[in-house]
């Protein structure tokens, strides 16, 4: 309560400065950009609403410049990016803005890059896309080199700090970096200013159409205690401080735009198949934003399409949302699409991805051939990325019982109840890569009609609730 009571009293003078009105204060909105989102739950599965009451699933991109700051923060990313992801079929970008850039000098925050934020969601919500913004960290931020978390924000108590060229992911573990973050979680006026930045983002452009909700930090790390592996400063990081942080990242959002998603993640300890620790989050609308990365990929190996990889992940990554009643979207996942088993890890990861989570995005939309870009100079899909573009259910009037999309027949099948209170049609996505020369869907049950435009698949039923139906679309 009692820090509740001084973000407010934060938050009024913020406000004040900026001209900004928060967002639950204007009348006939609750500050969330439109009417609040709530959650379908179908067996261990919670999806997120649509405001027709529909189960939602999202597929798209990560957008992040991490080459350019300052006047030129944003640089790389352009509004032919948002019309490209949506032509061709994708509905969610997780865009990158860095704590460094949003407030250079403590206290003063940079108003044109808060502009620009904005205006990649006004093309987000011209191409039909929502967007998830994601306060990115690389190695705490630019005080060891890289972004995120503003140099006036980091404490290291004078401890070394010597870069690992190649290696970049273990300089998280230098003593310096655990340091940092370990101050950002425990230092009063840090926790302040950490939360008091989420309520500006929030306050600006929390009623904006495009918004999906807020990723609070990307890829949090923590300081190990004396005597601990990664799994056990992990688990305990998560249960404790990491727990902490999200709750109060939360109320600080929640002061001025009540109706967001805000998304939560954990270590990425469990992309080795290591259940999570995390505590509840007290919000009625969180949700979880795990990464899906092997750590053999990641420092340069092929997949290896007999590995466990795969299944140990999906064995351990459903219990917390599933016990929390959760939606996931998986905020990461790749590698280079061209390595030579490109085909299979992608058939196999949104395999995986479609029974486990309500959706993804991809690290990351960029045109050029080398790292995880998913096309080419031209513009072009990159070898094996095409296999990305997959037919999916955007939006269910239902109760989704099962999807599945088969690459080798290119046979894409949906099976859902009708529900109360759901609004509107089933609209399922058909990318042209996937059929170009059109498709055919076949619909199980009674009293439906069919009505495509475009690319989208739109199925209306009339039947009474608790009916079944199924979808299946064939070339």
């Amino acid at each position: 309560m009692r820090l509740r009571l001084v973000l407010s009293a934060l938050v009024v003078a913020l406000l004040c400065t900026f001209g900004v009105v928060p967002a639950q204060a204007r009348p006939g909105d609750g500050g969330g950009g439109g009417p609040a989102p709530d959650r379908v739950t179908v067996g261990e599965r919670t999806y997120i609403a649509d405001d027709r009451g529909r189960a939602t699933q999202w597929r798209g991109f990560d957008l992040s410049d991490k080459g350019h700051r300052g006047a030129e923060a944003f640089a790389d990313i352009h509004e032919r990016d948002l019309r490209e992801m949506a032509a061709r079929g994708f509905n969610l970008a997780r865009l990158a803005f860095f704590w460094d850039d949003l407030e250079p000098a403590q206290g003063r925050y940079d108003r044109t890059y808060l502009a620009k934020m904005r205006r990649i969601l006004d093309w987000a919500d011209r191409y039909g896309i929502k967007v998830v913004l994601d306060a990115h960290q690389d190695i705490y931020g630019p005080h060891f080199g890289a972004r995120g978390i503003p140099d006036w924000a980091t404490r290291d108590d004078g401890l070394p700090f010597e870069p690992i060229p190649g290696d970049w992911f273990s300089e998280y573990f230098e003593p310096s970096v655990q340091t940092a973050f370990d101050h950002l979680y425990n230092d009063r006026d840090l926790r302040t200013a950490h939360a008091r930045m989420w309520t500006t983002v929030a306050a600006t452009l929390g009623r904006h159409p495009a918004l999906l909700g807020y990723d609070l930090m990307n890829e949090p790390f923590a300081k190990f205690l004396e005597g601990e592996d990664l799994p056990t400063a992990a688990s305990r990081f998560e249960a404790t401080q990491l727990t902490d942080l999200w709750n109060r990242l939360a109320d600080a959002i929640r002061l001025v735009d009540r109706k967001s998603w805000v998304f939560v993640e954990p270590t990425v300890i469990v992309g080795l198949g290591v259940p999570t620790t995390l505590g509840h989050i007290d919000d009625p609308h969180a949700a979880y934003m795990p990464h899906f990365y092997e750590t053999a990929m990641e420092s340069g190996a092929d997949y290896d399409p007999n590995g466990t990889f795969i299944a140990a992940y999906e064995a351990a990554i459903s219990d917390y949302p599933t016990r929390n009643r959760m939606p996931v979207i998986v905020g990461e996942w790749g590698t280079s699409p061209a390595i030579p088993h490109g085909a299979q890890f992608i058939n196999d990861m949104t395999a995986a991805m479609s029974r486990f989570s309500s959706g993804w995005t991809w690290w990351q939309w960029c045109l050029g051939n080398g790292g995880y870009c998913n096309l080419d100079p031209n513009g072009n899909w990159r070898p094996n990325a095409e296999l990305l573009s997959q037919p999916y259910a955007s939006a269910t009037a239902g109760n989704p019982l099962a999807a599945g999309y088969d690459p080798t027949t290119r046979t894409y099948r949906l099976t859902y109840t009708t529900r109360r209170n759901t609004d509107g049609p089933t609209e399922i996505v058909v990318p042209e890569s996937v059929y170009p020369h059109g498709y055919h869907v076949k619909i199980d049950g009674p009293r439906a009609s069919r009505n495509d435009r475009g690319r989208t698949v739109k199925v209306t039923t009339h039947a009474r609730p608790g009916t079944a139906y199924t979808i299946t679309i064939t070339p």
